[in-house]
């Protein structure tokens, strides 16, 4: 028996590959399928199943093009209905690779057709559970992904908390837990770094799995929960509706365009994404790009804050990332990237057309500037991050939420914005110029505002 976590981490996402006697399964593919088939191929092996535990939110998942392009089944947990072939299992129903076999656990909770698979060794033994969104390491998944006119978020947190008693909990202390997300994804509320572990630990670590009422656990895990991104119903219908080809998306986007072709497709209404570094991108811009840097989490940040998935997007990227950026972005669902521009924003400066810019000041420099006068400052990090520490005076204005914030903002105003790095402060900054305000940019964040003597507040503490 072999078992892989394969972790992509700008998603918080785990896939697994397990394998036996030459079969193997895939549990939670990605959108793209070579690194599963030459997984396979390499260990002279036969990809039989592929395991869905949920309809994925927050990604779009590989499943179709790999049952495609190997012939294995798709399996979906107990009420799963599809626009495309699968098996729509029963509660404990078992699947047989080759020496092992895995037993389908009916989990509802985060959503109704949510399923975790137990896996048994070549012994018989029960030796891991893949717990999917069902149960993370310290967290579980929320239950408002799924709320239909019939069905509230109590009435979820109600099905996961019988679940989890009924179907997990009971599971031997020594069964290890793989769960489908690790800490940064947004399907639970404080979900750990470590990426797995056992029932018996999660039973005393986990607050979701301590000695508690229904109704307890109801308002414990519906409590704190922030609205979910746009983009993960979107997501969840294309995993149940089906997609087009990784290979088609891949053919148009990695398409090279001239300044002159750019030009014409934002005049009728495609949107520039830039992918540089924030300093990069600073330095000089398309009027009207949108800043996302690939080295972050490009794709969360794009499904969060590209509001049409269908818009057509042309890529500004360093050199050889275009495919990295297409593929990325074709994981959270955006399959329409045209292109790129052919030699990035130095062939747009050369074709004679301008470049704006983004000014840029550190932590110290904002600090000697608020000596002399009042500034307007945005801190743009999450809710939570705000709440532990903040400059005293400085209104909360999340980059999640900057869409519906934008229209609040007074274009009279410039606004010196700061996240934790400088990396988000960047992507609401070109968010802003982009709708015709001013902003200048604290490059190095809250990082280093924290070790200057501006007056913070810390868990409501004046300091």
């Amino acid at each position: 028996m072999y078992i892989e976590q394969l972790y992509t981490g700008c998603l918080s996402e785990a896939a697994y590959y397990i394998e036996s006697n030459g079969e193997a399964a895939i549990i939670d593919p990605l959108r793209e399928t070579a690194p599963y088939i030459e997984q396979a191929k390499s260990r002279n092996a036969t990809i039989k199943y592929i395991f869905e535990t949920h309809f994925h939110a927050d990604f779009v998942s590989g499943h179709v093009d790999l049952a495609k392009k190997t012939g294995a089944q798709i399996i979906y947990g107990p009420t799963a209905q599809t626009n495309y072939e699968i098996i729509s299992t029963s509660d404990g129903d078992v699947f047989t690779v080759g020496k092992i076999k895995i037993n389908v656990l009916h989990t509802p909770g985060h959503t109704p057709e949510s399923a975790c698979y137990l896996l048994f060794d070549e012994n018989g033994k029960e030796y891991a559970v893949f717990s999917g969104d069902t149960l993370f390491i310290g967290d579980v998944g929320r239950p408002d992904l799924a709320i239909k006119s019939d069905l509230t978020q109590d009435d979820l947190a109600g099905m996961l908390f019988d679940s989890l008693r009924n179907k997990i909990m009971t599971l031997p202390d020594d069964v290890l837990v793989y769960p489908a997300h690790g800490a940064g994804s947004a399907c639970g509320k404080n979900i750990s770094s470590e990426k797995s572990s056992t029932i018996g630990d999660q039973k005393k670590f986990n607050y979701a799995l301590q000695n508690m009422s229904k109704q307890e656990f109801i308002q414990q895990v519906t409590t704190g929960i922030l609205p979910a991104p746009q983009y993960f119903q979107k997501n969840a219908s294309i995993n149940k509706n089906g997609y087009a080809s990784i290979e088609e998306v891949m053919s148009a986007g990695v398409n090279p365009m001239s300044s002159e072709e750019v030009e014409a497709a934002v005049k009728i209404g495609a949107l520039i994404l830039d992918t540089r570094k924030p300093a990069d991108f600073g330095s000089g811009f398309i009027k009207g790009a949108l800043n996302i840097g690939i080295d972050g989490q490009f794709a969360v940040w794009a499904g969060t804050l590209i509001l049409d998935i269908k818009r057509q997007i042309i890529l500004i990227t360093d050199k050889g990332r275009e495919g990295e950026a297409v593929l990325r972005l074709a994981r959270v669902g955006y399959d329409n990237t045209i292109g790129y521009l052919e030699g990035g924003v130095e062939a747009w400066k050369n074709s004679g057309r301008t470049l704006e810019t983004i000014n840029s000041v550190s932590a110290v420099q904002l600090e000697e500037l608020l000596k002399d006068k009042k500034l307007d400052v945005l801190d743009v990090r999450k809710p939570g991050e705000y709440s532990t520490e903040h400059l005293k005076g400085v209104p909360s204005c999340p980059l999640d939420f900057m869409n519906e914030n934008i229209p609040a903002l007074d274009k009279n105003k410039t606004y010196y914005l700061h996240c934790k790095s400088g990396y988000r402060s960047m992507i609401a900054g070109s968010m802003l110029v982009g709708n015709g305000y001013r902003i200048v940019n604290v490059s190095d964040g809250f990082d280093a505002l924290k070790n200057t003597t501006l007056p913070k507040v810390v868990e409501n503490v004046t300091v």
